[in-house]
This record gives structure tokens, C-alpha cells and sequence, in this order.
């Protein structure tokens, strides 16, 4: 019998069909492969069927038996009791639910039903028998299997049914070709059971060590091969790509430093010594620089571009505002035309006519450092000799842009990435492992903390009298909403009307207005300008300013329904401020009763780190969420948890590198990775 393909369509399995396949497409399900790695969110001991004659009052039990009789009756307060009295060759026994009155129509009298839940006395059955609480309740139809044992609960909708994953499990197990996807001598050195093993072990369990074993297996599997793909990006660019090798620092470097109005910090000391090292070697350097908001990344690229000019090449910086690229062309002009350096700004708001006179600019070497949104890689951008690539805010451009731009000329240039949303220690391997990473950690001296202060929804009107104090000793504001207009589902004033409330109340006469990201490109771009040159005093705003400008008079920020973002968002966002000479303070308003808001929160109020911040949202969220937000580009892990399988990450990281070593390793994992990951890691085969 021909096997099963992992990557054929989840529509032909037997019992699917277009209308099961349109649903599972709704969970991300495609392909038979996306079954098989639909893990249990969990899992139901149901080992033993206790005889109905047997329970005991307080235990927990398992029974199976056929529904004699179904009623339903209402009680006080309207509540509804939906009663089902089963039968087995023992004896008789109620199942109660309460306030599930839909149920009435998915059970039949005479129909199988398999429940596990507490046993207690029957609601006024004087002494009946029943089951409450149920932690397991399946309707069986006449050729349904019983499903004893240790059951799977998978993440799944209402119209699709547990047992509906079960059955279709089975017969991928049964008759797929899993094929072996860890080499032998690394499975051996590291324990692994084999895949088929680990799959049944995961979705058809027999024991809690089995799923153990499995799982251990998966998590392995999954960062391994991520962790392979990454390398071998980076193993091409060392090896397929012959790099710029930069001379030792020139009078334009040294010009630069001298010219600057502080001292490198010694974080970006060491950073700039790094990037030094990797752009004299005749490897190409790529090289990750995270920093919080205000570290001073961009003096480090702006040092690193001056060494690629210095050295007869060109320079690239891609932003991912026009606003932030012009600031930085602003910024890079001030600081560098007096050096000789020519700095042009390659803006979507060019004529035709300006934008090709730049690209002839470009291409003929009349430009020296080119400062630009995605318009830089646009068809038509040619560098005449591009010897370094910065992007900026990694986390808003995916791998495919910055390999774009990286292509513009035709050497291969360095590449520099900055980002300025921190990555936990844990989690820098996998999310960048094609990077070489550095880190700048502390503040330049001078800075002025931002002071942080959780309220209820009750001190609202002194907070904003608080603001427009501020507003009225010069300073600029921003209220941040989580929601752009009115949503009947989630009950939260939305951006529009907090807009519309204080602009007829309280800040009734202050030039204010609303930014939000349904507005055209060109009207955010208008605002945000007014806004930075403070002929706009107080900006509503959704999370479109997360990645913003700099605007040093900007001093207060308030964040409205704080609960509803993550503590990345909020550190985020809080970066926005404390940017001048003022003290600025960032007012976090929520009513959330919740422990998880609750800590979310107080923990904003007790640190401005963004690395120990990114270290507590990975605590609090998950990878999964982290993943999602994060990396552009990189597959979302479905059963590895970086936090908790860090021993893991760093034995696939390891084995990944043993893999390499081998041409036939190598071999063997590519079509694997093409397989699993086909979107993410195309571009390697393509090479």
C-alpha cells in the first residue's frame, strides 16, 4: 500500500472533505503534517472503567454506560438542570449538567455515553448516584472507539470534535511516512526515540512516562531543526559570499568620535569594537545590536557607516517611518556633513522626477550614505559599491526586505540590525541563531528614569489635569488607547471617543489630535511631523507610535485600559518620553482584577530594564505569543517552550552545529526543513 505524504492536502484523509477541510484551515491545518504536529493541549487519565456498582461517594470515576432516560427541569433563579440516566450491567446513575441546555440535543436515548467526573448524591434524587463536575463526557456513536486510557485533548472549535482528531490521528499513524528527521549518531547521543515513536507517544499515550519521553523527543526535534536553518544561513554568508574586509580606523572615524558631544558609554564602546572586528574580517559581518530605547544604537551605525565610507564604499539605513528616516537623516547630516560625507534621504514623497535623479545619484557614487524607508528596495535602487546594510527596528521588517536590501549592489555588503524591542538571554539563540548578537545594557549617563504610576480608572480626572499642567509649563503629551473605534464585543472606550471626551472637556482650546493605523500613510506622516514640531500638544493614539519619533518635549504619556497590551508594548510605548531634559512620567490606567494583569503591571511600575521586562513577558505570555510578535519569518513553536526547555534549546543548538560538520547531515536535513518550514526557510535551497 502506497504511504500516506506528509505534505498532502489534510482534504483527501478519509472523513475530511472540503467542509472539515475549511475548518481546520481556520486553526492554520493544511496539510497532513500540520495534523500530526497538532499536540495535546493536555491530556484525561480515563485508564479504568469503574462498574457503575463500584463508585464511591467523593471519588473521582470513569464510567461507560447506555442513557435510559433524559430530563430537564428548571430551578431556582432560572437555573437549568439537564439530568441523563445511564445504565450499565451493574446498576444506574445520573449525569447532571447544569445551565447546558444545548446539550438536550446532542443526546439520544439508547446512545453510549462515556463521562468521568466526581461522584456525588443526585440534585433531590434522595440518594441517587451522581456524576458531576465531569472532567470527560463523550457521546459514542454506534462504530466510535472507547476512548480509554490516557486521552488527548486537543486544542480544536465547536464544530470540530475530539474525537474527530482522534480518528484522524489514527490514520496518519497507521499510514504516513514519518520520516526519520535527526540523524542516527545524534538521536543515539542525545536519547531521542525515534519520530514514529514520539508521535504515537505524544497522540496515542499509554503512560505518563511515554508522553515525557515523546515530548522531550518533539521539543528537541522542532528547536533542532530551526536551529539547523538558521546556521546554515549563516554558514552560506560565511561560506558562499565573499565579504568586504575594511581597513583599521581612518581620520573619518576618528573625526567623528572627537566631534561627538559625549563619551561612547562603555556598552557601546565594547559594541563598536565588535562591529570593528567582524567589518576588518573578510568574512561578511552579520550582527544583531539590541539595545533599549535611548542605549545610543544609533551612534554605533552611524560610526559603522562612516567606516564603510571611509573605506570607498557606500552605506544603506533602512527605518521603518519616513518620520524616523528623516529624523535620522536630520541627525545623520548634522553630524557628518562637516566630515565631507554626503548623506541623501530616499523618501516615498520624492517627485519622479527628484527620486530618479537619486537613483543616478546612487548609482554613480555622487551619494555616500543613502537614509531610506522600504523605498530602498524598491526596483531601481542600485548602489554603486554598497559596503554596509543597517536596518533599523528589526522586529518591523521580515528576513526577506533586509536580504533585499543586502542585495542592492553588487558586492556583499555588511549587514548591521538594530532593534530596540530587547530579547530575553533565553531566547537570543533561537530567534536570532543566524545573528551574531550584542547588546548595549545601560543608559547613557544623564537620563532621566521615566516615573511610572499605576492607577484606577477613578483618578482619572486628576491625571488629566496633571497632563495638562504639563502641557501648559511647554511640554507634549500622548494618551494611548488600546482600540481604534467602538467594538460591541469588548466593552472599552475606544481611541476615537477618549479623543472626542477631552477634546470637549478638559482640553478644550489645546491644539490635540488622533492617530491611529486606518489612516493613510500620508496623513499619520502629517500628524506625527506637527506633532514633533509641537504645533500638536496632545496625541491620542493607538500602538502606531510604538515604533515613533523623537520628540525630547514630549514628557507624559498615559495609557489607557494598560491590561490590554503586553510588557513589551507597554516598555515600548514608555520609551516614546523621558527622551529630553524634562522628568517625564508614564500613567498606566486599569481596573484589572486579574493576577496576571496585575503583576504585569506593577512590574512596569518597578522597572524601566527592558531586558529584565522582556524576561517577565516571556514568563508571563509564553513563547508562543513572544515568537509571534517578535520575528517576522520564524516558525511559531507548537510544542518546544524556550523558558522551560532551555537545556533542550542548548543541546539542539549543539547537535545543529555537530550537523553541520557533515555535508551529508546536511543533505539529509535540508528537504526536511523545506518540508516542515517551507515559507520560512525556502530561501536556503534557493541559494
Amino acid at each position: 500500500m502506497k504511504s500516506m505524504e506528509l505534505t498532502a492536502d489534510v482534504r483527501y484523509l478519509k472523513g475530511v472533505g472540503e467542509k472539515k477541510a475549511a475548518q481546520l484551515k481556520k486553526l492554520g491545518i493544511d496539510t497532513v503534517n500540520d495534523v500530526l504536529t497538532h499536540y495535546p493541549r493536555g491530556y484525561e487519565d480515563q485508564s479504568t472503567v469503574t462498574p457503575i456498582n463500584s463508585i464511591v461517594v467523593g471519588e473521582k470515576a470513569t464510567v461507560m454506560g447506555r442513557v435510559t432516560q433524559l430530563t430537564e427541569k428548571t430551578a431556582r433563579r432560572g437555573m437549568s438542570i439537564l439530568t441523563a440516566f445511564l445504565e450499565d450491567d451493574s446498576g444506574y446513575l445520573q449525569v447532571t449538567w447544569f445551565n447546558q441546555s444545548y446539550l438536550k440535543k446532542k443526546i439520544k436515548v439508547g446512545q453510549r455515553l462515556f463521562v468521568a467526573g466526581k461522584v456525588g448524591y443526585a440534585y433531590g434524587g434522595q440518594g441517587q448516584l451522581a456524576l458531576s463536575q465531569l472532567t470527560a463526557c463523550h457521546f459514542l456513536e454506534k462504530d466510535d472507539e472507547v476512548p480509554v486510557g490516557i486521552v488527548p485533548v486537543y486544542p480544536t472549535t465547536e464544530a470540530i470534535k475530539q474525537s474527530f482528531w482522534r480518528k484522524l490521528l489514527g490514520q496518519i499513524l497507521a499510514e504516513a511516512n514519518l520520516t526519520e528527521s535527526i540523524p542516527e549518531n545524534i538521536r543515539e547521543k542525545y536519547r531521542l526515540i525515534t519520530r514514529r515513536e514520539a508521535l504515537t507517544g505524544i497522540h496515542r499515550p499509554t503512560s505518563l512516562a511515554q508522553i515525557k519521553k515523546a515530548r522531550r523527543r518533539l521539543a528537541f526535534e522542532e528547536l533542532y531543526l530551526i536551529q539547523c536553518g538558521l546556521l546554515i544561513i549563516k554558514k552560506q554568508y560565511r561560506d558562499k559570499q565573499k565579504g568586504i574586509r575594511h581597513l583599521m580606523q581612518g581620520s573619518l572615524t576618528t573625526g567623528l568620535l572627537a566631534a561627538l558631544p559625549f563619551q561612547l558609554t562603555a556598552d557601546q564602546a565594547e559594541v563598536w569594537q565588535e562591529i570593528t572586528r567582524d567589518m576588518e574580517s573578510p568574512l561578511p559581518m552579520r550582527r544583531l545590536v539590541q539595545g533599549d530605547v535611548g542605549s545610543g544604537k544609533t551612534v554605533v551605525a552611524m560610526l559603522a557607516l562612516t567606516k564603510t565610507v571611509e573605506n570607498g564604499f557606500q552605506g544603506a539605513l533602512m527605518a521603518p517611518t519616513e518620520i524616523l528616516a528623516q529624523q535620522h537623516y536630520e541627525n545623520f547630516t548634522k553630524q557628518l556633513s562637516p566630515l565631507g560625507i554626503r548623506v541623501a534621504l530616499l523618501s516615498g514623497q520624492l517627485t519622479k522626477k527628484k527620486r530618479e535623479t537619486l537613483y543616478a545619484e546612487i548609482a554613480a557614487h555622487e551619494v555616500d550614505i543613502v537614509i531610506g524607508t522600504h523605498a530602498l528596495i524598491q526596483e531601481g535602487v542600485t548602489f554603486a559599491r554598497l559596503g554596509l546594510a543597517v536596518t533599523d527596528e528589526q522586529h518591523r521588517f521580515g528576513i526577506a526586505q533586509r536580504s533585499a536590501l543586502e542585495k542592492k549592489g553588487a558586492l556583499t555588503p555588511d549587514v548591521l540590525v538594530m532593534t530596540a524591542t530587547p530579547i530575553p538571554r533565553t531566547m537570543t539563540l533561537t530567534v536570532y541563531g543566524d545573528l551574531d548578537v550584542s547588546a548595549i545594557r545601560h543608559l547613557p549617563p544623564g537620563r532621566k528614569a521615566v516615573r511610572t504610576f499605576l492607577r484606577h480608572t477613578d483618578r482619572r480626572e486628576l491625571i488629566y489635569r496633571f497632563v495638562l499642567k504639563e502641557i501648559q509649563h511647554g511640554r507634549q503629551a500622548y494618551v494611548v488607547c488600546p482600540l481604534i473605534e467602538m467594538n460591541e464585543e469588548i466593552a472599552l472606550p475606544s481611541a476615537a471617543e477618549i479623543y472626542e471626551e477631552l477634546t470637549h472637556g478638559i482640553f478644550r482650546g489645546i491644539p490635540c489630535s488622533l492617530i491611529h493605523g486606518k489612516l493613510k500613510k500620508a496623513d499619520k506622516e502629517e500628524v506625527m511631523a506637527a506633532f514633533h514640531a509641537g504645533k500638536i500638544k496632545l496625541l491620542v493614539a493607538t500602538t502606531v507610535i510604538e515604533v515613533g519619533i523623537n520628540v525630547p518635549n514630549a514628557s507624559i504619556m498615559v495609557i489607557e485600559h494598560a491590561e490590554r497590551f503586553g510588557l513589551a508594548q507597554l516598555h515600548q510605548l514608555r520609551g516614546r518620553i523621558g527622551r529630553g531634559e524634562y522628568q517625564s512620567y508614564c500613567i498606566l490606567v486599569s481596573d484589572s482584577r486579574t493576577d496576571t494583569a496585575r503583576e504585569r503591571l506593577a512590574i512596569m511600575e518597578s522597572t524601566a530594564d527592558g531586558f529584565q521586562l522582556a524576561e517577565e513577558d516571556l514568563k508571563l505570555r509564553g513563547p508562543g505569543q513572544f515568537f509571534g510578535e517578535r520575528q517576522h519569518g520564524l516558525p511559531d513553536l507548537k510544542i518546544a517552550d524556550v523558558f522551560s526547555d532551555m537545556d533542550i534549546l542548548l543541546e539542539a543548538r549543539q547537535a545543529a552545529a555537530e550537523t553541520l560538520a557533515s555535508e551529508a547531515a546536511v543533505r539529509h536535513i535540508l528537504p526536511l526543513l523545506t518540508a516542515q518550514y517551507h515559507e520560512q526557510f525556502a530561501h536556503i535551497t534557493a541559494n
